[in-house]
């Protein structure tokens, strides 16, 4: 109820610069709320609103809000729909066609809210933390931005997949960072062929937030035991390159 002031009862915001949550990526939910409740994200305002809430509590709340159907907000009239499509084409790739990810942990961009997505954008060049995020917008303006947001705000939203996928479709979120030959300049470790057992400790302690990654803890966050060890069991069995 707290949440509906701002983001409406069911997740569909319509104050400008409010993010709609309705049909938002569950994963991606979950990683946010979190980052909240302890104060990662600097807003005083969200932190309060979830007071003293459990963590279960926090992922129920995220689960209500993935369930919902999303409703696509006003379009200002700014930016360039069709020249902010050819700039998004590195954007598909994580969040997905036109804005819908099929990646629980990232969140679509689709028929959301124009000043938020401008805002959280522009963010990338200054607080927001994201290795990829960071790499790309450092090579935009203003305009470039403001073009992309225009395309995605302009999309028609999709209510997120709530099912893992399989093992191989997991690893393949992996190889985007840890095996991707195409990028000489990433420093990432890479996984294929690594000993089982330390994978299996090294994605737990990760997941734990016992190493210091923000981007790993945010990606491995949803994995439960069976899952890593799924995964930790694929790396091992490859090829070291």
């Amino acid at each position: 109820e707290s949440c509906a002031k701002c983001h409406g009862a069911d997740g569909n915001a319509t104050a400008r610069g409010t993010p709609s949550l309705a049909g938002q990526q569950p994963t991606y939910l979950i990683a946010a709320i979190h980052e909240y409740h302890r104060g990662d994200r600097a807003k005083g305002s969200m932190k309060s609103t979830m007071g003293d809430s459990g963590r279960l509590e926090l992922e129920n709340l995220a689960a209500y809000y993935a369930a919902q159907t999303p409703v696509q907000r006003p379009v200002p009239a700014r930016g360039d729909v069709a020249t902010g499509e050819k700039l998004s084409t590195m954007c598909g790739g994580c969040h997905g066609a036109k804005g819908v990810s099929r990646d629980a942990a990232t969140p679509s961009l689709a028929g959301q809210d124009f000043d938020y997505l401008l805002k959280a954008t522009k963010a990338y060049w200054t607080t927001r933390k994201s290795w990829g995020m960071q790499r790309y917008v450092a090579g935009l303006g203003d305009k470039d931005v403001e073009n992309i947001v225009a395309f995605y705000a302009a999309q028609k939203p999709l209510a997120a997949d709530k099912v893992p996928g399989p093992t191989d479709e997991l690893a393949a979120k992996c190889n985007r960072c840890h095996d991707d030959d195409s990028n000489p300049a990433m420093v990432a470790p890479k996984l294929k062929g690594q000993d089982r057992d330390y994978l299996i400790m090294a994605m737990r302690e990760y997941r734990d937030d016992k190493r210091e990654s923000s981007a790993m803890h945010r990606m491995s966050f949803p994995y439960g035991n069976a899952m890593i060890e799924s995964i930790a069991t694929w790396f091992a069995k490859q090829p070291a390159k």
